[in-house]
């Protein structure tokens, strides 16, 4: 019988982890973090003022049994009629860190919170032991790792040759907007949802150099509209492959609007991934999931409105291509690179470079210390995909054996080679009460089990 879980990690997924054992009278928690704030994960506590979330506030809801929680609590503080809008980050990381102190407020000693580094985690009897890089143990009957994102990878011919003055590897480094003058120009390499946030925190930091965004399709996040007619959704999950659903998604874009089309495919994403082969998945990352992600993962009206601003003043230019390799000299860092259907190689001297490829998820390139050990020790192993950590359909790890671990669970962005779609808040929640309901034995509730 599992009565104490050790959660690593105080983002998003970690707290509401914590939160959901509490809601289900499950076993007691001990939340462990490492940054000076828990409750809001890397999303929310590295937000700026002007970044605002890229779902409408009235999907938000932390919980997935209540989902008009976050609006009326928006309007608690103020916000009234805000479900249609798109509110800032910071905002919904005091949400979810209000959410965390009235849970520790009201558990009865039932939830502890731990400000630590996690070292290692290993199995102890039937259960696990985390060690902490001060040397304190914790003793549990299950762990969960809730690690969030990982950092970028750098690209070829990037990286430790570069300095941190020209390079930012990290695109939430505080000194990214330092430091420039109106005659520098930036490469942002990547041109998806974390160049948009570090283009705007770069215009509205006073920056009126040059910004470059360069990806090798070029393509950016396509906006938000707003809600339109309701159409008669697909009364259950398609059966196609990658290429057959590329003609379902455009007949149906045709018939209701491409926003429709791939938003009414929601509710069967996860099971379509679930039950494709590798090689079907495999070809889909390689050729359709640049198009699935613009239009997957949309931009906030107002958002998008500013970037194209900047771009229609000419400081922010797209472009598709390839960097092959980068020299740092006195004058800043000279990047050769190829276009986009064009086999000639061109050079871009630039004062800053910041990486914006996204978060990654490769273990077998990991740095992150906690995944590294556990890989090599082979706890846990690397999805097929390489998106992020081996897992079953419970969220249990996967062993190097192939065993799943009872012990040892994992949530959010990093079950993504598992999930597919587990990187936005409407899927996490749902991923966290499923598995607080597994772990407080409470799967009878709504009749799963019966």
């Amino acid at each position: 019988m599992i009565r104490h879980v050790a959660i690593i990690g105080a983002g998003f997924s970690g707290t509401l982890q914590a939160i959901n054992l509490l809601r289900h009278d499950g076993p007691r928690a001990t939340l462990i973090e490492r940054a000076p704030e828990p409750g809001k994960g890397l999303a929310y506590g590295a937000a700026y003022p002007d970044h605002v979330l890229n779902v409408r506030a009235g999907n938000m809801s932390a919980l997935p049994d209540d989902p008009d929680h976050f609006v009326r609590w928006l309007a608690a503080n103020g916000k009234q009629d805000a479900g249609a809008t798109f509110v800032q980050r910071v905002t919904y990381g005091t949400y979810l860190r209000e959410q965390l102190n009235d849970a520790l407020e009201k558990s009865g000693g039932r939830l502890t919170l731990v400000q630590a580094d996690v070292g290692d985690v290993r199995q102890a009897g039937e259960g696990a032991r985390v060690t902490l890089t001060d040397g304190r143990t914790i003793d549990a009957d299950a762990a969960v790792l809730a690690v969030g994102n990982l950092p970028p990878h750098d690209p070829p011919g990037f990286g430790d040759t570069l300095s941190n003055a020209r390079y930012k590897s990290d695109p939430w480094d505080r000194s990214v907007p330092q430091g420039l003058n109106d005659d520098d120009s930036v490469l942002l390499i990547g041109t998806g949802l974390t160049m948009v946030d570090i283009a705007l925190l770069l215009e509205s930091s006073g920056f009126k150099g040059r910004i470059v965004a360069l990806s090798r399709r070029g393509l950016l996040p396509h906006r938000h509209d707003a809600p339109g007619p309701m159409h008669a959704k697909l009364a259950e999950r398609p059966v196609a492959t990658p290429s057959e659903l590329v003609r379902l998604v455009r007949d149906r874009g045709a018939a209701i609007g491409w926003r429709g089309a791939v938003d009414e495919l929601r509710p069967y994403t996860q099971a379509m991934w679930v039950n494709a082969t590798d090689a079907e998945r495999q070809r889909f990352l390689r050729h359709l999931r640049p198009w699935w992600d613009v239009h997957r993962h949309r931009l906030a009206p107002q958002v998008a409105d500013r970037l194209a601003a900047m771009q229609a003043s000419g400081q922010l230019e797209i472009v598709a291509g390839k960097t092959i390799a980068a020299a740092e000299t006195a004058d800043g860092i000279v990047v050769t690179w190829r276009r986009r259907g064009n086999d000639s190689p061109e050079t871009l001297t630039t004062q800053r470079i910041i990486n914006c490829t996204g978060p990654q998820g490769d273990l077998t390139r990991t740095t992150e210390p906690l995944l590294a050990t556990l890989q090599q020790r082979g706890v846990v192993r690397a999805d097929p995909a390489k998106l992020g950590l081996d897992v079953d359909g419970c969220a249990r790890t996967i062993a190097a054996d192939g065993e799943p671990n009872e012990w040892l669970y994992a949530l959010g962005p990093m079950t993504r080679g598992a999930f597919w779609e587990i990187v936005a808040v409407p899927d996490i929640r749902q991923q966290t009460w499923n598995l607080a309901r597994r772990l407080s034995n409470a799967q009878w509730v709504g009749g799963e089990g019966l």
